[in-house]
This record gives C-alpha cells, structure tokens and sequence, in this order.
C-alpha cells in the first residue's frame, strides 16, 4: 500500500546538510512507492547536493518522462549543468525552466548570471525585470504563483486565502485569488474579488485589466466594453489595452473597429502570434476566408508550436493542408515539448486533414488521441450528466406549468434553437437569420448562466438545488428574469423584433424559458443520430460541451437529449417545433416554409437563398452556410464505421428500451 510522500522530512535534511540520508531515505520510499514529480525532484537536488552529478541527471531524465511539463524538473537540470561547469546547456534548462514556470524566481536569476555576452541583452532584460518584480512578493505570493504553474490549484488557493485573512487588503492577492477563481470557472467569485481590489486601488491598471477580461467571460459586454475604453483613454498607445479593446468589439460584432485595431498594433509589432490568430478568428466570422487562412498562416510562422493556428485553418472545412504543412503538424504533435492544448489542437488537425485524404485509419486514431487528451483533461463524468438531466422530467410536470400559466415575461422576442451540436442548428439559424424581421446573434450563455445563479455555488457532488427551487419561486421573480434576460441580450441585436438564441444546450432548460418567456419559440435541430455525434466526436470545441471527447459520452448524452425531448413533448404539446436535418437537405423551400409558418413571420425568399446572406457566423459550420444547400455531409460518418461499436452499441441501448 501506498505510503504518503513526506517532502517537508527531506527539505530538513537537505537544510541540514545531510544529503546522503535524504537520498537514501528517498530510494527507500522509492522501493514500495510509484514515483511522484515532487519525490523524483527532491531526490535529484539531494544527489546533486552529495556531489554524485550523473545519478542526479539519471534522476532528471526520469522526473522528464513522469513529468515532461514540471518547471522545477528543468530549474534543476539547470543548477546541475551548471555544476558541470557546462554553462549553454545550464542557460537552455533555465530557460524552458521559466518557459513552464514563469514564477521560478532562482531560474531568473541564473539567467542574469548566464546572459553577460551582447547578444543575450534582451534576455537579460526580460530576466532583470521578471526577477525584480517577483522578488517583490511576499514569499506566500510566490509560493502561490508556483503552486499555480504546477496545476496545485487547491495548495494555490489554500495559500492565498490564508494570506488575504492576514492581509485583506492585498490587492495582488486579490488578483492572484481572481485569477484562481478563472481557472475554477468561478467567475462570480473573481468579479466580486476585483471590484474589491479595485476599490481600494482605483489606479491598478493590472486589476482593471483582470476585471475587464472576468466581464468579458461572464458575458457582461457593455461592462467589459466601458472598462476596454478607460484603460485606453488612459494609455492610448498600450497594445496590451488595444488588443483588449478588440476583443469586445468582437464580443459585441464590431469587426470592422476591430480589424483596424488589431491592424494597427500588428504594425508595431508583426511577430505576436495570438495577434495574427485573432484576427483570423476575426476574419473568418465575417467570411473573409482567404484572409483568415493568410492570417492562420502567419501565426504559424511566428510560432510554430501554435497548434490553434494548425486547427483553425482545419475547421475552416473547406481549407486542405499542404505536404509541407502536414509534415509540420506530425513532427510538432510528436514532440514531448509541446503544451498539451497544442497537442489537442495539433491530433485534430491531422484528423481533419486524413480523413479529407480518405485514409480513415488514420484519421481516426488522430481523433481518438485528441479526444482522449482533452477528456483527461476536462475530468467529464457522462453518468452525473445524466442525472442532472432527468432532474427535469421529476420537477417539470403539467401540473407544475400549470401552477405557474401566466408567469414570465410575455415579450415574443427570442427564437430558440437548441439540440446537439453538428446536428444543423447554424444552417437553422442562418436560415432564419436571412429574414427581414429576424437579428441572428451567437450561441448565447445567458439561460445556462441563469440555471447556475438559480442552483447556487456547490461541490459537483453535493444535491443540486436546481430546478427543484423553482417549484415555489415567486411569480415577479420569473417576470425579472424574463425582462433582465431580454436587457442583457440587447448588445448583441440589431434593432429587429425577433432574434435568435442558438445555444444548443438550452434543451436542457426549456422549462425554465417556458417560465421566464413563455412566447419565446423553441426550434429543435435533429440529426440522424449516428452521424450527429460522430460529428460532434472529431469537432474541437473552444468551450463547453464536455460530452463530446468519447463515443460512449456523446452516445450517452444524445440518449438523454431524446429522453428529456420526449419529456418536454409530453408536458408542453405543440410549443417546440422539430427539424430534421436531412428533410431541409431534401426539401429547403418546404422546411423553409414550415418555420417561417411556426414563428409567425411571412416567407420571404432571401431564405431559401441564406447563402447570399451577409452576417458574421461564429460557430464551426460558419464556411458551409455561406454555400447553398449540400448532401455531402449525409453519410461522412460511414467510412468511419468500423471504430463506431462502441458509439453504435450505446445509441441502440436506447433503441432497445423504445
């Protein structure tokens, strides 16, 4: 049985001086023990600290396997080369060292011992300023910097908090406790902890800057928008600040104002890769696709490692790759420095660029490997998904929509258009989008973020509070919701009296719109399911839908997608109408027709003829809608099949049960 790893006992010895203990207390652990990042470290430093250098670098070289990505592991490497006296290797270990962890206070400095030749200035720089500024932290700070870099975010935050008791007024812990909160997806919490630091330090550009960015998250765009343009006005000039203020003229649409600001900062400064791949992402939703591949391209060539430029060319759908560029993306995907969100990025890349190869072998296994890493990454539990969902169908009866018949704002605006994603909402969407009397915005969060607010801040695994709350909620409180959803959707419509929704998880909370706004119309977008989810399986998604990174995932969210559909057809017959993907395919001007004739709005040609419509598409089919109707994606699950068991056994459980 594992034993817990005592660090703290060793860190004695080694201040003690007692290093050829600590090794051999270390290699004793290691005998009934797996080896940890911390436990492998720790025994490096000892060796080198018994003077025995190659069983230090023998050391080093294994925490490298465990660990590719462990910042300490390479400041390490760095003091033993530099006890080898072998000073270029030293300074290249210090160098990913600050890479990985751009808090390692001892690897800065041996830079600035390292850099006295001319040509290493502006490294000598970066690292005089880097180093001056952390050593400006309290040590608490730093720790939780560290603990940060490591991924210890309950060691960071546990730091943090018992540093603000002491210091409650701290802004930089204020911001550093923010920041943890980001990385949490509490985003409540880091809004309130920035105003906090914010009202005591009105002039922190950092905080405003931090506040701006959790606005922006929280989808609060005029907030973010008003921050962007104070710190602007305070220094005109700042391309951290310009870049920002781009940012939320993408938020709210703007593409034009933000185009000739990512224009002007890319002028002063050409070699900023995130600079060109937003404005890629920028050029793309506005359907200037030769642009955004020209834009894609420079970004690689400014970092190659960037798998996100690799991927955003992919997803274009109609972009292929050249030789050169797919032996870029094999060699980059291959190599054990990369960030694993690359590495993401990078798997359904080449994904992509097999399968419009047709070596589907190939293709899958680059998909299967990007899906598995991101699933590790996200920590997604199919099975508490589940249960969440059938929480629904218990509280959400004709008797309880009866008791609250009247409620909510009356207001017609929103369409919803909801389902899975892949399964055709955009092409819906853009269809509806191209009529006179109706505004298309973007999947909108403001449902989901409202069932969060509704269900209150708990553990995963603590009883949900939602949707039970809603069974006593008060009449005036789901007229507010209806009204403040309406206000703060505002930004993103264009003055017409109807707009689109078209997040597709709002499925999951049609009784909670049917509550708050209900004579808001609910479209579902459907799909042959096989095809639907293997769809959604070798899409990459910016955000969200976690169930998408494994066949028996997606294959069991879709089951639960049709049980709770089911549901809201039982306790409100009539109020969502269903589209079959493939009847639009085989009969636009009839569907079209048909939705027109649900939403109440008189057919109008232009949307038979979406594809003339000028709009900015954010979501990945945005390059198929700007076309006429196709069949080609009917059957592009089919060369797929045989690696599509696990999928197809799971989808037909459920046929099994019908």
């Amino acid at each position: 049985m594992s034993e817990t790893f005592n660090a703290a006992s060793v860190q004695r010895l080694l201040q003690a001086g007692d290093a050829t203990e600590a090794v051999r207390r270390l290699d004793h652990w290691h005998t009934d023990n797996e080896p940890t990042s911390e436990s492998l470290y720790l025994l490096a430093v000892s060796y080198r600290y018994a003077g025995d250098l190659p069983q230090a670098l023998e050391t080093i070289e294994q925490l490298r396997t465990l660990a590719p990505r462990f910042g300490r592991g390479f400041q390490e490497a760095g003091h033993i080369y530099l006890a080898s006296r072998n000073q270029q290797q030293a300074l290249s270990a210090f160098q990913r060292a600050v890479a990985l962890n751009d808090s390692l206070l001892g690897s800065w400095r041996a830079i600035i011992k390292l850099c006295a030749r001319p040509e290493h200035s502006q490294l000598r720089k970066q690292a005089l300023l880097q180093s001056e500024k952390l050593a400006a932290l309290p040590p608490a700070l730093l720790s939780v910097r560290n603990a940060i870099a490591e991924a210890n975010l309950r060691k960071a935050e546990d730091i943090c908090r018992h540093f603000l008791k002491q210091n409650p007024t701290h802004v930089e812990a204020m911001r550093l406790l923010a920041d943890l909160g980001v990385r949490s997806e509490v985003l409540d919490d880091a809004e309130f902890l920035l105003e906090s630091a914010l009202e005591f330090e009105p002039d922190n550009r950092f905080a405003r800057y931090d506040y701006m960015n959790v606005l922006y998250r929280r989808q609060k765009y005029a907030q973010a928008m008003d921050e962007a343009k104070r710190l602007l006005a305070l220094e005109p000039n700042n391309a951290q600040y310009q870049t920002g203020y781009a940012n939320q003229c993408v938020a709210i649409g703007d593409f034009d104002e933000a185009l000739d600001v990512y224009d002007q900062v890319l002028g002063r400064f050409p070699e900023t890769a995130q600079l060109h791949l937003l404005r890629g992402h920028a050029l793309k939703t506005v359907g200037r696709t030769d642009e955004a591949i020209t834009a894609y391209r420079k970004t690689y060539a400014t970092n190659p490692r960037c798998g996100d430029a690799y991927w955003s060319l992919a997803n274009l759908k109609t972009f292929r790759f050249s030789s050169e560029e797919v032996m870029a993306m094999s060699n980059q995907e291959a190599s054990d420095e990369l960030e694993i969100e690359d590495q993401v990025h990078f798997c359904f890349a080449l994904g992509k660029h097999f399968e419009d190869n047709k070596d589907y072998a190939t293709s899958f296994d680059y998909y299967n490997r990007g899906n598995e890493l991101r699933r590790k990454q996200l920590g997604f539990s199919a099975d508490l998904l589940s249960s969440r969902l059938a929480l629904q169908s218990e509280v959400m009866s004709p008797e309880f929509f009866a008791r609250h018949a009247g409620s909510g704002c009356q207001d017609p605006d929103p369409i919803f258009i909801v389902g899975l994603p892949r399964a055709g909402s955009t092409l819906l969407e853009q269809i509806l989008a191209s009529h006179s009397q109706v505004d298309g915005t973007q999947e909108l969060p403001n449902i989901g973020a409202l069932a969060y607010q509704l269900d209150g801040r708990r553990a995963i695994s603590d009883q949900p509070r939602y949707p039970h709350c809603l069974e006593d909620i008060d009449a005036s409180e789901l007229q507010k919701f209806g009204e403040q959803f309406l206000a703060d959707t505002r930004i993103h419509r264009r003055g017409a009296p109807f707009f689109i929704d078209k997040m597709p998880n709002n499925f999951r909370h049609i009784g909670l719109i049917q509550l708050i706004l209900p004579n808001a119309k609910i479209i579902d977008a459907r799909r042959e399911p096989l095809s639907c989810c293997f769809s959604g399986f070798k899409q990459l998604f910016s955000s969200g839908q976690e169930f998408t990174y494994g066949l028996e995932q997606i294959g069991q969210y879709y089951n639960d997608y049709l049980d709770l559909m089911e549901h809201w057809d039982r306790v409100l017959p009539g109020k969502i109408l269903r589209v079959q993907h493939e009847d639009v395919v085989a009969d636009l001007e009839g569907q079209v027709r048909r939705l027109l004739d649900y939403c109440g709005l008189s057919f109008e040609q232009a949307c038979v003829d979406f594809h003339n419509t000028e709009r900015s598409v954010r979501t990945p089919s945005s390059e198929q809608v700007r076309q006429p109707i196709f069949t080609t994606s009917l059957e592009a699950h089919k060369p797929f099949e045989p690696w599509l068991g696990p999928l197809q056994q799971i989808l037909a459980q459920r046929g099994a049960k019908a």
